[in-house]
């Protein structure tokens, strides 16, 4: 952003709206004054916002300098227009209004849509919809019920494992997650390995197949990145709806956000990056407001390795059940580190000071069904199929006939005992 003949930069929304107005129009091309004025409301507040963030000692915030080729703009309610599965935004003047073109209709009555942005994301051209929402209503005696509390241990392996009332239990799987983020990284190891040697010189210009290449990279990058979300949507909604059905009104999540802090090694920070914990956190905290549920975040230190019977501070198991050598508390790890957040309060104190009951009745559920080689009978066409071992001829496709009395089928090892009759060889 341009500064002033004398003074520090324009960085204030309203100084820039009065630098935008003083320019005049065609200063954003065909963009019209209320899309410009929102990609500066979208600058200024990032400008704020890293300086809080350095403010608050974090010194690796940015402010925002790069320049961008694709910026997101919002048209607020009445400068747009909403028909069926096309959308009239405006355009500066003396020029054409811009049509666009929706995949599907807008799932909102139109009454109730606040504002669109359009925004480029995963490679795609998307119409971000802002509308009104209403908090679900139930029937009388079917609402949640505040005064019952469920806590919530967030994970790797099993991305949220509930702890709730009446001794119940719900542990999502994120197993499919994993394999996705795993499979992901092979793929682009091999990929990059195979295309070493065509890539083009530091300053010289790739070649049209290089760029193609580049272009079905960013593809399946994207598309990874898609899978990946659709995955913590679909785990998120079913702690949500497994809350509602048990009329569960306050989640209490423990904050693991302080393990980002801790230098763990190369490998183990790439699994924390993977795991993505702020957005877990955001996407469960949206949908429990659309259903009336209360979150609240807690300190989990230390719910891992303490035994929610003896409170005694145990070493952390290596597999996913936890032992206690005291008083032989037997449980899943994940579901007593869930029990024990459900005691805690975001003041830091406890609810309960004497032994914490365990789930008992636990429901299983899975996060990433969509993904390639999360069912049985769809295999990931990027798998490999594995080799057999060496000297093994694998299992037999189709299955060998029933073995004939006692003589065996299988083939005679050289050197094995064999019983021969008298004269023949």
């Amino acid at each position: 952003m341009a500064a002033p003949p004398s003074g520090p930069p324009l960085v204030g929304y309203q100084d820039l709206c009065r630098e935008l107005t003083v320019a005049g129009p065609g200063t954003f091309g065909e963009l019209c004054t209320v899309g410009a004025r929102s990609v500066l409301r979208r600058f200024s507040d990032t400008w704020f916002a890293a300086a809080k963030r350095r403010r608050d000692g974090e010194v690796q915030a940015r402010f925002p300098r790069r320049r961008r080729g694709l910026m997101p703009v919002r048209w607020y309610h009445g400068t747009f227009t909403l028909h069926g599965r096309r959308v009239r935004v405006p355009t500066a003047a003396g020029c054409a209004a811009l049509w666009l073109r929706l995949d599907r209709e807008v799932p909102y009555p139109v009454e109730r849509v606040r504002s669109v942005t359009l925004l480029y994301a995963d490679g795609r051209l998307v119409l971000e919809v802002t509308a009104e929402v209403p908090v679900a209503a139930y029937p009388p005696g079917q609402e949640p019920d505040p005064a019952r509390a469920a806590g919530v241990d967030l994970g790797v392996i099993h991305p949220y494992a509930l702890a709730g009332p009446d001794r119940l239990g719900l542990l999502v799987s994120g197993r499919a997650i994993r394999a996705e983020h795993r499979q992901h990284l092979t793929d682009t190891r091999h990929r990059n390995r195979a295309v070493a040697a065509r890539a083009p010189k530091p300053g010289h210009h790739g070649s049209r197949r290089w760029k193609q290449y580049r272009r079905r990279r960013h593809h399946v990058e994207d598309r990874h990145r898609r899978r990946v979300r659709q995955a913590q949507h679909e785990a998120a909604k079913t702690v949500i709806g497994w809350a509602v059905r048990h009329r569960v009104g306050t989640l209490t999540v423990g904050d693991p956000r302080g393990v980002l802090d801790q230098p763990a090694g190369r490998r183990h920070n790439l699994r924390l990056r993977q795991w993505q914990i702020g957005r877990a956190i955001n996407v469960l905290r949206d949908k429990a407001e659309l259903a009336g549920i209360t979150v609240h975040l807690v300190n989990e230190r230390g719910t891992s390795s303490t035994c929610p019977t003896c409170h005694t501070r145990i070493s952390k198991p290596r597999g996913r059940t936890t032992n206690c050598p005291h008083c032989h508390t037997i449980g899943h790890r994940d579901l007593i580190a869930a029990a024990i957040i459900a005691t805690r309060t975001p003041g830091g104190g406890t609810l309960t000071s004497g032994s914490i009951p365990l789930p008992e009745v636990i429901t299983h559920r899975r996060a990433g069904r969509h993904l390639p080689g999360a069912g049985q009978s769809r295999r990931d066409p990027r798998r490999r199929t594995p080799a057999a071992a060496p000297g093994s001829v694998g299992q037999p496709w189709p299955a060998p006939p029933p073995p004939v009395g006692s003589r065996s089928t299988a083939t005679p090892r050289r050197g094995s005992t064999t019983h021969t009759q008298p004269g023949k060889s």
